[in-house]
């Protein structure tokens, strides 16, 4: 009985016939489970359509660095991840910066280069710090100096009275 649901096929060599089972058809729903991990890349390019496409690949690629390097990012903060060529006279330059620890792009986020590549930080951070580092001055200049000196000053004069 079993050997009547068996298909004979032809031998390449001999020319005789071996006997072997019939294959059965493969559903196309194993296919689409075996790539059910790029359903997420589809709702993540929905928030990229209003976006130019150089731009939306950008954040692409910003958010895979980020995922790739996961933990690591704190380890790498500040540093050049990969230079690339726009066209002949413009570059662009991912990296994480210093200060926020995101993974940035130098023509959507703003670059500021430190000579040493350590401590390269986005327009943003950057402008905070200048903002922060301006306050600090004033209030440094409206004091009339360092409050160290001035409680020394109080101090000599409660005890010489």
């Amino acid at each position: 009985m079993r050997k009547g649901l068996r298909l004979r096929r032809t031998h390449a060599l001999s020319g005789r016939g071996n006997y072997e089972m019939g294959r059965a058809r493969k559903s196309k729903t194993s296919k689409r489970d075996k790539y059910a991990s790029f359903g997420d890349m589809a709702d993540e390019s929905d928030e990229d359509a209003d976006l130019p496409k150089d731009e939306a690949g950008r954040r692409k690629i910003k958010r895979q660095y980020g995922e790739l390097l996961g933990i690591r990012i704190e380890k790498l903060r500040g540093r050049i991840l990969n230079r690339e060529r726009i066209n002949k006279t413009i570059e662009g330059i991912y990296f994480i910066c210093a200060s926020c620890m995101k993974v940035c792009h130098s023509l959507d986020d703003g670059f500021t280069e430190d000579p040493a590549n350590q401590n390269n930080m986005c327009g943003a951070c950057t402008k905070l710090q200048a903002a922060a580092t301006a306050a600090a001055a004033t209030a440094k200049e409206s004091t009339g100096g360092s409050s160290r000196r001035s409680t020394r000053s109080t101090r000599k004069r409660a005890a010489a009275s």
